[in-house]
């Protein structure tokens, strides 16, 4: 299917959120997700299905001030 990660349109055989954050290159353990501009809490990615054209947001933490 065909859904929207970080603004880029990507092909993925994901079926839930937490398989799609897995398979996300540089991705690392931390990381805060959104779908369709709603916060996704890590224990909640696991039973959360992505849907061909959602807008799905990964993001790292960031060091700096």
């Amino acid at each position: 299917m065909k859904i929207f990660v970080n603004g880029d349109i990507i092909e993925t055989d994901a079926t839930s959120l937490a398989e799609l954050v897995a398979a996300h290159p540089g991705a690392c353990k931390a990381v805060a997700t959104a779908v369709d501009g709603t916060f996704i809490a890590r224990d909640q990615r696991a039973a959360f299905i992505i849907q061909p054209d959602m807008r799905v947001e990964i993001l790292s933490p960031m060091q700096g001030g």
